[in-house]
């Protein structure tokens, strides 16, 4: 094991020994009091079942039968939830095959940042994760299961599923995902459009015809963002069965694993001689090594929220210096857009998540004696699965990287360190991912831009007004102010800028998309403007210092001079596209680095 991550994990189980052991003693109280469907009356408990077949009847009228939970996250609207449609038939299929029955327990809400980008529904985005924490537990708190099965893949959706599972983490829980939609036009191809439009050179016709050749067909969208980043960590965690992140959906091998779900969730739940219930997998050293995969794949910086969150669920507290400490000693070994220029098509085929952990484990840089869904120990996920005539057989991957411009190992890394950096100075805290930023834009000094709106900075870049070096300063995008939304729609105008050859970077308390690409972005920045941050006292021309190569974000002005003046006031907001409802999420949302999440203390 590295020191470091040794030195890391070990900080991360003293600083979470007593939540931890909350945690813990609440999963054994609930795993001895067992299914409620055996302590339930008559009457409640044929309503549970009153719609079921004949056959599915007879079943559970034997308390002591299996019954698996499905929460799903299906919709037909987003393309990586479609294909969960056909999820729940083969699941009970399966489950009748070793005695068991299954039920749709509940689905959750899943939204696309996709299509909320720069639109007043993203501000509802990184709530509606709390609001799938919250949907997950009314589908279990039935307590009428032995196992679940969480049928998700998208941005806010793993990271809810996985926090309102946690809450019943004495049950086995199993992570069933879609899988990636085929690819498209080039991701460079993708990108060239984007810019040409920006700068007016290519008409909305043009651009929406370019978009649909990328995003096409069902499944997740192909990039390296978010949902892709999520299905990394659920193999990290050990919550898929091996090599079940990045398999096409609706294809044969897509529906052995869907299948398989079920079944291991039978064999490995309590009374079974495998017992491993969610709290067991998802633990201190799981958390590092989800961690770990984010930094050596160059994966998103939504996670510095998101897996903060995720591990509070379970007891566990992890910080941004944390991340920060393993960036510097995780290689990146991975290239995928927007960090490369190829899709996790393309990862998968080169050797995809099986080299990654091969090559993790074999430096020593994750824990291997962890707990997972498919046995012990991590090694069982440097396996791959296939068709065997029919039947779901794993083998081994691939030791060596089938392509190394996508996949490289350990001792010839893409970079010497993983893709996040914790930034601290007279303006806060923030992170910035670093993997896909050139080298000569680590660091920028130039005078602030303020912006309290994006749409107020997309609107100088249409007037001409932004053709200089600046720093952009997005103030009043943290969670308390509008509940975070990302910035992902600036994107484009920064980066022509960018290859204008003007110094231009991004300082916002919001986010950016789990897409943050080559423009140097610190986000996240923490405490927010509307919470009393420095950003809420920023000036046009001030100046600004981020510099990533040494984890600073200054301002050059004085505490004492910052501090005098007034600070802005946010401009009011939170009405209309169902924001008025989330009203007390963000009055009650924690800070950034502590997950910015509103069902838990900041503490």
């Amino acid at each position: 094991m590295h020191p470091v991550t040794a030195e890391v994990t070990e900080r991360i189980v003293e600083r979470s020994r007593d939540s931890r052991a909350d945690y813990l003693e609440r999963m054994e109280a609930a795993r001895h009091a067992g299914p409620g469907r055996a302590k339930l009356s008559c009457a409640n408990w044929a309503h549970a079942f009153a719609a079921e077949s004949d056959g599915d009847k007879q079943r559970m009228r034997d308390p002591t039968a299996p019954n698996v939970a499905i929460v799903s996250a299906y919709n037909d609207m987003l393309s990586a939830h479609q294909p969960l449609e056909r999820f729940p038939a083969i699941i009970k299929r399966a489950a009748h095959e070793v005695g068991a029955t299954a039920q749709y327990a509940g689905g959750v809400p899943a939204m696309c940042d996709g299509v909320t980008q720069g639109r007043p529904g993203m501000e509802l985005s990184l709530f509606s994760r709390d609001v799938i924490a919250m949907a997950t537990a009314v589908a279990l708190t039935h307590d009428a299961f032995d196992a679940a099965l969480m049928l998700g893949v998208c941005d806010k959706i793993v990271p809810g599923l996985t926090m309102g599972a946690l809450a019943f983490g004495h049950l086995p829980v199993i992570f069933v995902p879609g899988g990636p939609m085929t690819s498209g036009i080039s991701n460079a191809e993708k990108a060239r459009v984007r810019a040409l439009y920006a700068e007016g050179k290519a008409t909305r016709e043009e651009l929406l015809d370019s978009e649909m050749k990328s995003y096409h067909g069902p499944g997740t969208c192909t990039f390296y963002g978010t949902a892709n980043s999520n299905q990394m960590m659920m193999e990290m965690t050990g919550l898929h069965l091996p090599g079940a992140a990045f398999v096409t959906p609706n294809t044969p091998l897509r529906d052995a694993l869907t299948a398989a779900a079920p079944k291991r969730a039978v064999e490995i739940r309590d009374g079974g001689n495998d017992y491993t219930p969610m709290s067991a997998v998802v633990d201190e050293k799981s958390i590092v090594n989800a961690l770990a995969g984010l930094l050596a794949t160059g994966g998103s910086t939504n996670h510095t929220l998101h897996l903060v969150a995720m591990a509070r669920a379970a007891g566990v507290r992890i910080t941004w210096e944390d991340f920060d400490d393993l960036s510097r000693i995780t290689p990146l070994i991975a290239r995928v857009y927007p960090n490369g220029s190829e899709d996790v098509n393309a990862f998968h085929a080169a050797g995809g998540m099986a080299f990654v952990i091969r090559q993790l484990l074999d430096a020593g840089l994750v824990h291997e004696d962890v707990a997972t869904v498919a046995g012990p120990g991590l090694r069982r996920y440097q396996q791959e699965p296939f068709l065997d005539g029919g039947k779901l057989v794993w083998r081994e991957g691939t030791p060596v990287s089938l392509d190394r411009d996508i996949l490289r190992p350990v001792d010839d890394p893409f970079q010497p360190e993983g893709g996040l950096r914790l930034l601290t100075g007279g303006l806060g805290r923030a992170v910035i991912k670093t993997s896909a930023v050139k080298p000569a834009h680590l660091v920028v000094e130039a005078p602030a831009l303020v912006f309290d709106d994006q749409d107020d900075l997309l609107a100088a870049h249409k007037r001409g007004e932004l053709n200089r070096d600046f720093v952009a300063v997005v103030r009043f995008q943290g969670p308390k102010a509008n509940g975070m939304p990302e910035l992902h729609s600036l994107t484009p105008a920064l980066g022509v800028l960018l290859d204008k050859g003007f110094k231009v970077a991004l300082v916002t308390d919001g986010r950016m998309s789990g897409a943050s690409g080559k423009v140097p972005a610190a986000i996240h920045v923490t405490p927010e403007a509307v919470d009393g941050g420095p950003l809420a006292r920023v000036r046009d021309g001030d100046m600004i210092r981020l510099d990533a190569e040494n984890g600073l974000l200054e301002i050059r002005v004085s505490q004492e001079e910052l501090m005098s003046r007034a600070p802005a006031v946010a401009r009011a907001s939170g009405f209309g596209y169902g924001r008025e409802l989330f009203g007390w999420m963000r009055r009650a949302a924690g800070p950034a680095d502590a997950g910015a999440c509103s069902l838990f203390e900041a503490a």
